[in-house]
């Protein structure tokens, strides 16, 4: 009777564990050495003729105006803008 009450309860603590689920650490993906990580765009913000801030990463150039004059641009700016004109 006894040898069946022990041999009951340390197969009931053996299953007890059993029973709980345990947690997987999540994977992790092998990094290439090769990719550099994304790095934020340097650039700067200038006040465009139209009187709205831009944010471009290209530098300012000079360049003929359409009215014969010279005017102050910058280059390469956010958005779908490669020349924006400049307020001096």
């Amino acid at each position: 009777m006894r040898i069946t009450l022990i041999a009951a309860f340390l197969l009931l603590s053996a299953l007890a564990p059993a029973d709980i689920p345990h947690k997987a650490p999540p994977l992790r993906r092998p990094s290439d050495l090769f990719v550099q990580p994304q790095s934020t765009h340097k650039g700067t913000w200038y006040f465009s003729a139209k009187g709205h801030a831009i944010f471009c990463y290209g530098p300012t150039m000079i360049i003929a105006a359409p009215n014969g004059g010279m005017m102050r641009v910058a280059t390469f700016c956010r958005g779908d803008n490669t020349i924006v004109p400049l307020r001096d």
